[in-house]
């Protein structure tokens, strides 16, 4: 069987368990036949076993049997699919993939956004990365010229459909977007991440990319309309916490640094939206409004 159609049942299995809770190994045979997962064939408890401990190793979900509810299966983990783990990427990105893979026919009705490119390099900067070795970047930012850099990969990181790489650099630590390399190659020098180096913890006090100086703040902001939906079903960082609801707002709180990333993700939201504290960050987004304003006075 070819691995594509493998990983679409995989997928099956993990949503069905997601959608309709315990099931039985009849009750998921019956829907498995029903939605003709396998071309019509029945799942066998070896099949079903099978794809169980592939599922643990690829997506660390435990499908696990309660004998004392009737012997029905169940996801014992569900957490796993709520963080932002790589697995869980890989979860939706495949079950996305799944739906549009048979969906061909539909191809001008679904509308994707366009990635920028770099995903040329991943694979390179990948096994740079399992191996161990430092890599050979062609690199040239906006409105300068292209320079050469040999660099330690730490980690990537997707933000806002771009892929960014956190680097150490032999002095400190850069990121660098892939949609701005030129050319990436491995080189013989080995390098080692340190134990004691977490790229999740380097980046827990940050919302985006931007990893500078900004001081830590508890960030309060307050929302109208329909705007704290946006925040409920989507939080923006892992320390948001929702502080007050009235029928006229919501407030939400945030202990983050503030940067040039996050001020931009606040200001999308338009009128929705208002910091209250702490005062420096409210006069910043208030001058940048008012910045915004005086441009189209111009007109």
């Amino acid at each position: 069987m070819k691995p594509a159609l493998i990983f679409q049942q995989y997928i099956w299995l993990i949503n069905i368990f997601r959608c309709h809770g315990r099931m039985t190994l009849e009750e998921l045979n019956e829907r498995w036949v029903r939605e003709e997962v396998a071309e019509g064939n029945p799942l066998s408890r070896t099949t079903f076993n099978r794809h169980r401990d592939a599922i643990l190793d690829m997506f660390g979900v435990i499908i696990d049997c309660d004998a004392k509810s009737g012997y029905k299966y169940y996801i014992a983990n569900s957490d796993v699919l709520l963080d932002d783990s790589l697995e869980r990427w890989m979860l939706s990105t495949m079950t996305v993939g799944g739906v549009l893979s048979d969906s061909v026919s539909l191809k001008d009705r679904i509308i994707l956004e366009i990635v920028p490119a770099g995903e040329e390099f991943l694979q390179t900067i990948i096994r740079a990365i399992k191996s161990g070795k430092k890599i050979l970047m062609t690199y040239q930012r906006f409105g300068a010229d292209p320079y050469e850099k040999v660099v330690s990969p730490y980690a990537l990181k997707l933000f806002h459909q771009r892929w960014y790489l956190l680097v150490f650099t032999g002095r400190h630590y850069a990121i660098y977007s892939l949609d701005r390399m030129r050319s990436v190659s491995l080189t013989d020098e080995d390098f080692n991440m340190p134990a004691d180096f977490s790229p999740q913890q380097y980046f827990a006090e940050y919302f985006g990319v931007l990893t500078d100086e900004t001081p830590m703040a508890h960030v309060v902001i307050r929302t109208y309309g329909k705007t704290p939906n946006y925040f409920r079903t989507l939080p923006l960082h892992q320390s948001q916490q929702e502080i007050a609801t009235t029928d006229e707002y919501t407030d939400f709180s945030f202990d983050i640094r503030p940067t040039a990333d996050f001020i931009g993700q606040l200001l999308s939201h338009g009128d929705g939206l208002e910091v209250l504290e702490p005062l420096e960050l409210r006069q910043q987004l208030q001058q940048q409004v008012e910045a915004m304003l005086q441009r189209y006075k111009q007109c």
